[in-house]
C-alpha cells in the first residue's frame, strides 16, 4: 500500500484533538498530522459558552484553544467544516464528506458527543437551540436581549449555568427538568434544594418534577407544554439534556463500543493504531477502578494529550483523576472522582450549603469529593480518594479545607 499520507490523523475539532497534536509534538516533531474538524471555527473551549462570554470576562476572540499559527507552525493540515463519513481499520484510511480517502499510521477519534434530543412534538422546530456549540451562543447572545425571556429545559450542568447566564443578562428564566432539584446527578438532595431556591430568589421560575410535552410557535413566540399541563411563553427556547457520546464512526468501522468507544488504559481502542479521547472514551478509571466516560474540559485536556503521546510511541497508562467545575451564580464548586449524591455523603460546612466540601464515600472509602466555594484543594482530594482508606465520615472534619 505504501507509505501513510499522514502519520496521525485525528477526527474531531475540540480541546481533546488540539491537546493530541501537543501530544504528538511532545515526541514527534515531524511525522505529518491531519485534523478533520466538521465545526467552521477553530477548535475552541467549551465552558466559557455558558460562563465567562455572558459576564464579560472572555470575547469570543479569547476562546480559541490555539490560533492558526499553532496549527502552521506544528505541520497540522487543518481541514475545518470537513466531516469523517468513514474509517476502514484494515485498511488504515479515513474518507470525508467531500470525497477524500486519507491513509494513516495512527488515528485519534476526538469526536466529543452531540446533544440529546428532546423525543416530543415541535422538539426539532427551527429555532429550538440544543445549545453546545459556538454558533449556539453566537446565535442566542443578540436574540437574549434585555427584557426577554427563555425556557431552558433541563437541570444539569448546560442547564443550571445557561439558566444563570440569562438571569444575569436580564432575560426571565424558566427552568422545566424532571428531577426533585437542579443537578441532582451529583448535588445530594439538601445541596440540590439550597441551590435552586437560590435561583428562585434571582426571579428563576423552576418548574422541577416536570417535564415537556409539546413545543410549538404562535405569534412569534414559543409555548412550550408540560407534562404536569403547564403552559410557558417565551422568546427562546434552549435545551440541555445531556449529550451522546459519538461512536458511529467506531462502531462502523467494527470498533468496540459500549456507552462510547471503548479504550484500554493506553487509551487505544479495539484495533491497536486507532486511539480514543474525550468525550467518547469509555476508559479504565484506574483511581476508581470501574470504567467510565467523563465529559468535561479537564479530561479532554489530559486524555487528548496522553493519546498523543501514545500515538507517538509513549505506551503510558492513562492515570490522571480529571476534576470538573461549575459557576451557578455566587456559587461555585469544583469536584473529582465519583460524585453520585446515590453514594453516602458527609459534608463538612464552613457555612453550610455554601462553603465547604462535600464527601462521597463507598464502603467506608472516599470516593470522590466536591468543593464548593473552596478552592486549589483538588489535588489533596485526588490524594485521598487514590489512598482509598477506611474512614469515619467524621474523621474528615477539617480534612479538605
Amino acid at each position: 500500500m505504501g507509505e501513510p499520507d499522514f502519520a496521525y490523523a485525528i477526527i474531531g475539532g475540540g480541546l481533546a484533538a488540539v491537546s493530541a497534536v501537543e501530544g504528538i509534538r511532545e515526541l514527534d516533531k515531524a511525522g505529518s498530522i491531519l485534523l478533520l474538524s466538521q465545526e467552521k471555527h477553530l477548535p475552541y473551549h467549551r465552558p466559557p459558552l455558558t460562563k465567562q462570554l455572558w459576564s464579560g470576562k472572555k470575547k469570543v476572540e479569547d476562546i480559541f484553544v490555539k490560533g492558526q499559527g499553532f496549527y502552521d507552525d506544528n505541520g497540522v493540515r487543518l481541514m475545518l467544516s470537513t466531516r469523517a463519513v468513514a474509517i476502514d481499520a484494515r485498511r488504515k484510511t479515513v474518507t470525508d464528506d467531500k470525497g477524500r480517502t486519507s491513509r494513516f499510521n495512527k488515528l485519534l477519534l476526538a469526536t466529543g458527543g452531540s446533544p440529546k434530543r428532546l423525543p416530543i412534538p415541535g422538539a426539532d422546530l427551527d429555532g429550538v437551540c440544543y445549545y453546545r456549540y459556538l454558533d449556539d451562543y453566537l446565535a442566542t447572545r443578540p436574540a437574549a436581549a434585555d427584557g426577554k425571556s427563555a425556557v431552558v429545559i433541563g437541570g444539569g450542568f448546560i442547564g443550571s449555568e445557561i439558566a444563570a447566564a440569562l438571569t444575569l443578562n436580564h432575560v426571565a428564566v424558566t427552568m422545566i427538568f424532571h428531577g426533585a432539584c437542579l443537578c441532582d446527578r451529583v448535588f445530594p438532595a439538601e445541596l440540590g434544594q439550597a441551590i435552586q431556591e437560590r435561583y428562585r430568589q434571582r426571579g428563576v421560575n423552576i418548574l422541577s418534577g416536570d417535564r415537556p410535552a409539546t413545543i410549538s410557535r404562535a405569534g412569534g413566540r414559543w409555548i412550550t407544554r408540560t407534562a404536569n399541563g403547564r403552559q410557558v411563553e417565551s422568546d427562546l427556547v434552549l435545551v440541555g439534556v445531556g449529550i451522546e457520546p459519538s461512536a458511529s464512526l467506531a462502531q462502523a468501522a467494527g470498533l468496540r463500543t459500549d456507552n462510547g468507544i471503548v479504550v484500554n488504559e493506553r487509551l487505544q481502542t479495539s484495533h491497536p493504531d486507532i486511539f480514543a479521547a474525550g468525550d467518547n472514551a469509555l476508559f479504565p478509571y484506574q483511581a476508581l477502578g470501574v470504567s467510565a466516560r467523563v465529559e468535561h474540559w479537564d479530561n479532554a485536556l489530559n486524555q487528548g494529550k496522553w493519546a498523543g503521546r501514545n500515538m507517538a510511541g509513549a505506551n503510558d497508562s492513562f492515570t490522571h483523576m480529571p476534576y470538573f467545575y461549575s459557576d451557578l451564580f455566587e456559587f461555585g464548586y469544583e469536584a473529582v472522582g465519583d460524585v453520585d449524591p446515590r453514594l453516602e455523603t458527609f459534608a463538612d460546612w464552613e457555612k453550610p450549603n455554601d462553603t465547604g466540601v462535600v464527601y462521597y464515600l463507598r464502603d467506608g472509602k472516599v470516593r470522590g469529593a466536591m468543593m464548593c466555594n473552596v478552592w486549589d484543594k483538588v489535588d489533596a482530594a485526588r490524594e485521598m480518594i487514590r489512598k482509598a482508606r477506611r474512614v469515619e465520615p467524621r474523621e474528615l472534619a477539617g480534612a479538605i479545607r
